[in-house]
């Protein structure tokens, strides 16, 4: 099964060059487009102020931050850098989180994470819904995702919701219903192995001794050619 990395991040603005920071960074991993249940969740201290702007986004203050592990921590780099592996990142808006982590990862001395590897979930709408709002409260409402959880924008609550976006995307109803099949052909083989265990070769004849004699009595008196039937024994 294909492994994804479900990613999203908060931040203190726009543009870590210009002294923006990450303050929260989410994971979801799925395979084939289903979430498997394992996920990190991190708050970093940015150590710097929290604009007014960019709390009413998210709601983390810098109270709350403050404390909180850096970045540059084996709490939080190391940790991120495990879960993730080598698996695509998926985000939405894609260039804006790889911005932000990979300035994280540079100013730590951490091997940045190439293009290459990330999947833009805005691209892949904008392909799919040219000129229409392809934002994620817009995706999520244009497929009916719930947005009930969601007061304000949080990594976590996020990635569950593009989670199921980006399932949408790659096929939606009908790639559930062909992962679905998959799931039940592969449950009726294990329960079909499980209870008749492996097939015995050859056979055993159904017919009695009796049954098998009178038959042969049957291929030499009536039919009276045996050379049929002896190549299979009978």
């Amino acid at each position: 099964m294909a492994r994804e990395i479900v990613l999203d991040t908060e931040t203190t603005g726009f543009d870590p060059n210009t002294g923006d920071r990450l303050v929260e960074l989410a994971c979801l991993e799925i395979e084939s487009f289903v979430p498997t249940g394992r996920s990190l969740h991190v708050y970093i201290d940015p150590c710097r102020d929290m604009p007014a702007e960019a709390e009413k986004v998210h709601g983390l203050s810098s109270a709350f931050l403050r404390g909180k592990p850096r970045f540059e921590h084996p709490e939080v780099v190391e940790a991120f850098l495990d879960f993730i592996g080598d698996s695509p990142l998926i985000a939405h808006n894609a260039a804006f989180d790889r911005g932000f982590i990979n300035w994280e990862l540079a100013n730590c001395n951490r091997e940045e994470i190439p293009e290459h590897r990330w999947v833009d979930t805005l691209a892949l709408a904008k392909q799919r819904f040219p000129g229409m709002h392809n934002s994620l409260d817009a995706l999520c409402r244009r497929f009916k995702i719930s947005l009930a959880e969601r007061e304000k924008h949080g990594a976590l609550i996020d990635t569950k919701l593009l989670a199921a976006v980006y399932l949408e995307l790659r096929g939606g109803r009908e790639r559930r219903l062909e992962l679905t099949a998959t799931a039940a052909v592969s449950a009726v083989h294990a329960a079909t192995r499980n209870a008749y265990g492996a097939r015995p070769r050859p056979l055993a004849p159904l017919s009695t001794e009796d049954e098998r004699a009178a038959h042969a009595a049957f291929i030499r008196d009536v039919v009276k050619s045996e050379e049929l039937w002896s190549k299979f024994g009978l």
